[in-house]
């Protein structure tokens, strides 16, 4: 993979704004003794603050032309661990070890948002806490109410494992070049305690991918070929609700559903 090239590819949008990153410090509130990990650190605008207040800091960084500024940058601020990596491919388990969990910062690419986020929640016991940036119409599909318009798969996704609080937005103008939208900066906070069982994730993932493929249609007809009528039914939902009305729990009770009537379906089969 050639790292010269243009880096349209990476998604990159490098913050300048003095008042902005002054404001995202604070809401980070880095102290010595913090695992920080800051994924995507581009021009170092939040590392070197970050690292000035911590003392420790790790990157992770897809682009190898970014490294010797970023290093000459932190020369003398504090230590700076880089990991010249794809966050994506990232085992972020590893680099925690034995130690604290980690708290986890960064300006996330907008055309590798979702997948990264997904990455994030699969090794969620590496982390403290996550403070990113993003387009706001993500984060508000992040944040969004069962019923809203903005209500959707990446909610669903998220609500088992994390809380979503949007912090402050963000206008384009803080970033260089200039994005064509609204950055919000916020934080994803670990649940202590799951606010409700899933029996099976990869059923729950295939239940809410089935629900929500087919928007505007009724889960009767969006979740054919998985469940029927009764098993919907079974579940405490009406089979004549529309996927984005359902609150996160209630795909649970639909995949438990699932995964129950398949379980029964393969017992069924006499054996050969």
């Amino acid at each position: 993979m050639r790292h010269g090239h243009a880096k349209k590819r990476y998604g990159q949008h490098f913050l300048h704004d003095p008042g902005t990153i002054d404001r995202i410090v604070r809401a980070i509130d880095p102290r010595p003794g913090d695992r920080l990990v800051e994924v995507g650190p581009g021009r170092g605008a939040i590392t070197a603050p970050v690292l000035a207040l911590a003392g420790r800091l790790d990157v992770v960084e897809i682009d190898r032309d970014l490294v010797p500024p970023l290093q000459a940058r932190c020369q003398g601020v504090g230590e700076l661990h880089v990991h010249l990596a794809d966050a994506l491919e990232f085992d972020f388990r590893a680099l925690r070890g034995d130690g604290p969990p980690l708290r986890l910062i960064g300006n996330l690419p907008y055309n590798v948002s979702t997948p990264l986020l997904f990455h994030f929640i699969s090794q969620l016991d590496a982390f403290a806490d996550m403070h990113f940036m993003l387009q706001k119409e993500v984060v508000v599909r992040m944040a969004a109410a069962p019923g809203s318009g903005d209500y959707g798969r990446l909610t669903v996704m998220l609500a088992p494992h994390v809380k979503v609080e949007r912090l402050f937005d963000i206008g384009a103008g803080a970033f260089r070049p200039a994005p064509q939208v609204t950055s919000t900066f916020f934080a994803l906070n670990p649940h202590a305690a799951p606010p409700f069982e899933i029996a099976d994730h990869a059923a729950f993932a295939k239940v809410v991918a089935a629900a929500f493929s087919k928007r505007r249609k009724t889960l009767r007809n969006a979740l054919m070929g998985l469940l029927d009528v009764e098993g919907i039914a079974a579940a405490g939902v009406d089979p004549g609700a529309r996927a984005e009305t359902l609150a996160p729990a209630q795909f649970a009770a639909l995949a438990g559903q699932w995964v129950a009537r398949r379980g029964d379906a393969l017992h069924a089969i006499p054996a050969e």
